[in-house]
């Protein structure tokens, strides 16, 4: 019902709107809301829509995700297949991370991107997820490691594959339901991200859920409701038609590192 909202409302007249039925079909079809979203509405100070900001999420979030999850896979490679010393520790450390509040990582980070003049910058948010993603990929790759048949690691031991080719050659290539977890979970958090774009970005890296809020908020005067509703909607629409169609895949997954054997 809020989809079908969104969506009929955002091809109203803002007159059919003020009339107050959000749930009737429009008399007016029209596409200007979209129109003004995209390209003319005023963003802050700015009058640019929410073009420049949706590439930046792009930016921010496909770098993100390909990098946690990557590192995600290493570590939970590392922390299933080889002992050593501290290794619980080591995993347990990356587990905390999990629960640890957006909150907390504000002044740390803030102090860190200045240190690596990175502050208010696109690579600057590509770090931030990074680094606060790290946790949640190794947990999913750990478990899913943790249940993968013993026996064709050994297999493939016996017949020379060392310590890079054992990962790239057997597991990594299997990997592809908890892979598909990561990207799903990444891509949906990053993208729907508002606290670490707002403290972290300035008017040239703003990502869509920075922009979409000042859009809804600096408005002044009569307050465009047709041009809102498309504005959100092109703001969620890359994590709903992720989830459309890869929904089944993320149960899959789940679901694949969660039996032994």
């Amino acid at each position: 019902m809020p989809l079908y909202v969104m969506l009929v409302n955002s091809v109203k007249p803002l007159d059919e709107i003020r009339g107050g039925d959000l749930m009737a079909w429009p008399d007016a079809f029209t596409l200007q809301p979209w129109h003004d979203a995209w390209s003319l509405a005023q963003i802050g100070v700015q009058a640019t829509g929410l073009k420049p900001y949706f590439v930046n999420s792009f930016l921010m979030t496909l770098p993100a995700v390909l990098i946690s999850t990557g590192i995600g896979a290493f570590n939970g490679y590392v922390l299933t297949q080889f002992r050593f010393r501290g290794a619980h520790l080591v995993f347990a450390m990356l587990m905390f991370s999990v629960f640890i509040p957006f909150q907390i990582v504000l002044i740390p980070m803030a102090r860190t991107l200045g240190i690596l003049h990175l502050a208010g910058t696109v690579p600057g948010l590509v770090l931030v997820h990074v680094v606060y993603g790290i946790g949640f990929t190794t947990l999913f790759f750990r478990n899913y490691y943790a249940a993968f048949p013993p026996e064709l690691v050994r297999s493939a031991r016996m017949d020379g594959a060392r310590f890079f080719r054992l990962f790239f050659r057997l597991l990594l290539p299997n990997s592809v339901p908890i892979i598909v977890v990561s990207v799903i979970w990444q891509f949906t958090n990053v993208w729907n991200d508002f606290l670490f774009g707002a403290s972290f970005s300035d008017y040239s890296s703003f990502p869509i859920t920075v922009a979409l809020n000042n859009l809804v908020n600096s408005s002044t005067g009569v307050k465009e409701y047709n041009v809102h509703f498309a504005a959100a909607f092109i703001a969620g629409a890359p994590t709903l038609l992720v989830y459309i169609l890869s929904g089944k895949y993320f149960v899959r997954g789940l679901m694949a590192g969660s039996v032994k054997g």
